[in-house]
């Protein structure tokens, strides 16, 4: 028997950790979902009315009775900025098209234009209800990855289809392939209602096991503008920042990696007996995912920083492009009058 790779890898070690109740509730789900109505399968969760919104943009979402995120095809055409006319599978037509040419110039696709001309039909309402054509929700982070790549490459995107790279880097900076996950359960209303473990299966691929070697992972330029912003001198050769600077870290940086991540660190990191930490969150995040994802975070503030003129207008920036998870945007520690400057 070949070792089992990928989906079926992971798949087989969600099994190992269910109950074998729950194993067979799981295997009844999957087994009606793809044999009821003759392949198409039933909304559980998630309505016309009730889209993921990410700024102007309205991407109708749902949540399958077998727990799949899907987002429809009219959904993933509105996303990107791609007409929606046309009937029920020309839309994938369309899409796997425009895919089909960005490879003939050069551009990696990952296959995405097999993916689309295979959708997901799955209905809404009830009895037979509507038949819906969809995907599984992560394809939207695959295509606008793709189409930023095309981006870089001189004469992969049409003059007509530059529109859809601007469309995917708004849809990038308000979602990550982690976050969107979370962000279709509150938009569906199935957080409520989701597996008990599934955030846990969402902060194992963010939090490690043990403690990772220590590594320069905040850059100088990173408090440089934190000084700046809060209206305070830098000085280079002093490695001393008051101490407040961690609850701010924790509020621009670690409550929006991923929901529950900064709660987990807090609670997972060893303390000192003044009950302080005695490693650095960053210290405890995967290194497949977690510390990954940090990085890029931290540019991505970073640049946000060098945009902005002071604290609230940097705040006001974040808090557009990179919400934290599950909480207003606000700091978490008691400044009521806090004005962006100095403390």
């Amino acid at each position: 028997m070949k070792e089992p790779t990928g989906r079926a890898r992971g798949g087989l070690a969600r099994a190992e950790n269910m109950s074998p109740e729950n194993r067979k509730k799981q295997a009844k789900k999957a087994a009606a979902a793809r044999w009821a109505n003759g392949g198409v399968r039933k909304v559980s969760h998630g309505s016309d009315d009730h889209p993921l919104i990410i700024g102007e943009i309205r991407i109708p979402c749902y949540v399958l009775e077998d727990e799949t995120r899907v987002i429809s095809q009219r959904g993933i055409q509105a996303g990107i900025g791609m007409s929606g006319s046309g009937g029920a599978r020309s839309g994938d037509q369309r899409l796997a098209v425009f895919l089909d040419g960005l490879q003939q110039r050069g551009v990696d696709t990952k296959g995405l234009a097999g993916r689309i001309r295979n959708p997901i039909k799955f209905s809404i309402g009830v009895g037979a209800g509507r038949t819906i054509y969809g995907y599984e929700a992560t394809i939207l982070a695959d295509i606008c990855d793709t189409i930023l790549a095309a981006r870089k490459i001189p004469g992969a995107l049409l003059q007509s289809q530059s529109k859809f790279a601007d469309q995917c880097e708004i849809l990038i900076r308000g979602f990550a392939r982690i976050g969107i996950i979370a962000l279709i359960d509150e938009a569906t209303g199935f957080q409520k209602d989701r597996t008990r473990d599934a955030l846990a299966r969402i902060l194992d691929t963010f939090i490690a096991k043990e403690l990772q070697p220590w590594l320069r992972t905040f850059p100088s330029d990173f408090y440089q503008e934190m000084f700046r912003l809060r209206g305070l001198e830098y000085d280079p050769n002093n490695v001393q920042r008051p101490r407040y600077f961690g609850l701010l870290t924790n509020d621009i940086v670690y409550k929006r990696l991923a929901p529950g991540v900064l709660d987990e660190l807090k609670s997972a990191i060893p303390k000192n007996e003044h009950g302080r930490p005695k490693a650095k969150f960053f210290q405890l995040l995967t290194k497949s995912v977690g510390y990954p994802k940090l990085r890029e975070h931290l540019g991505a503030v970073l640049a946000t920083m060098r945009m902005s003129n002071d604290w609230e207008d940097f705040k006001t920036k974040l808090d557009r492009h990179y919400p934290p998870y599950g909480e207003p945007t606000q700091i978490d520690f008691d400044f009521s009058d806090d004005s962006g400057k100095g403390l």
